[in-house]
């Protein structure tokens, strides 16, 4: 791939700017630089890497540009700051890093930048899977058996982990025909978790269907285009937003949630509901 191939910059200065943020994060880690800081690890950033992670989306959910613009500048700190310390131990640094995922960009993307054909999305995601198994193989992390699945984190939210196995298999045919055929599969999990309540299931039975049950529901997400992830996290806002009106109401009254009734929580839950 050529430079001339690529469009032009956004805006002259963007290099400029991202190699002044790099020489900054520098100076705060150097000799004389900012305690904290200086005494960071990849392992103390892991919790607010990922809280970037989670507030880029956030911003993206509440459809603010002017909060994403903010989220996306964190959470670009995080790398940078994470190349930082690389480089000190002197693993890699950030020129590594960007060299990289442009290399693996081009290379996962023939049908733009090679002679490959890919003509629509799906097809994309297939080439794309069998990219990876061939990078994979070439680094010798194939030892025996692989699965496609290998590559997803064991480590990630539940959820997220669901969402990106399930995901993965149906690049190579390996789903529900329609959301609707996902809907009863969700049905069927939900009568068994039913049938395990009622007969005193055991809490470890239980716990299987529920899960089945969740899994089923992110398979029903996936076919109708919603990420589970941000489903969940708007309906927790919708939570917060109607019990905090039912604390407010409360208050008007002089009393808190643990002073009344279910009854008028519930009315309070209702009308906060109508007002939307």
């Amino acid at each position: 791939m050529r430079d001339e191939d690529l469009p032009p910059p956004p805006s002259p200065e963007t290099g400029a700017r991202f190699e002044r943020l790099v020489r900054l994060i520098a100076k705060l880690r150097a000799p004389g630089g900012c305690p904290w800081d200086r005494e960071q690890t990849h392992q103390t950033l892991k919790p607010m890497t990922l809280e970037e992670a989670y507030e880029v989306l956030e911003a993206i959910d509440a459809g603010d540009p002017e909060e994403l613009r903010s989220e996306l500048g964190d959470l670009l700190l995080q790398v940078v700051f994470h190349a930082d310390m690389a480089q000190e131990s002197g693993t890699f640094d950030v020129d590594g890093v960007v060299a990289a995922i442009t290399d693996k960009m081009v290379r996962r993307h023939p049908h733009v930048f090679g002679e490959d054909d890919a003509s629509t999305p799906a097809e994309v995601l297939r080439n794309w899977e069998a990219l990876k198994a061939a990078e994979r193989a070439a680094k010798g992390k194939d030892q025996g058996p692989a699965s496609m699945l290998d590559s997803v984190s064991k480590a990630h939210p539940a959820l997220m982990e669901a969402f990106q196995m399930t995901t993965k298999v149906s690049r190579v045919g390996f789903d529900w025909p329609h959301a609707e055929a996902a809907m009863g599969k969700l049905e069927e999990e939900l009568g068994e978790l039913r049938a395990a309540a009622r007969a005193g299931a055991g809490t470890k039975a239980i716990e299987e269907e529920l899960g089945d049950l969740i899994f089923s529901a992110v398979n029903v997400a996936r076919l109708l285009g919603v990420d589970p992830e941000s489903a969940l996290k708007a309906a927790n806002r919708k939570f917060r937003r109607r019990f905090r009106h039912v604390e407010t109401r409360l208050e008007e009254r002089g009393r808190k949630p643990a002073d009344s009734t279910l009854d008028e929580m519930d009315a309070l839950w209702e009308e906060s509901k109508r007002r939307e």
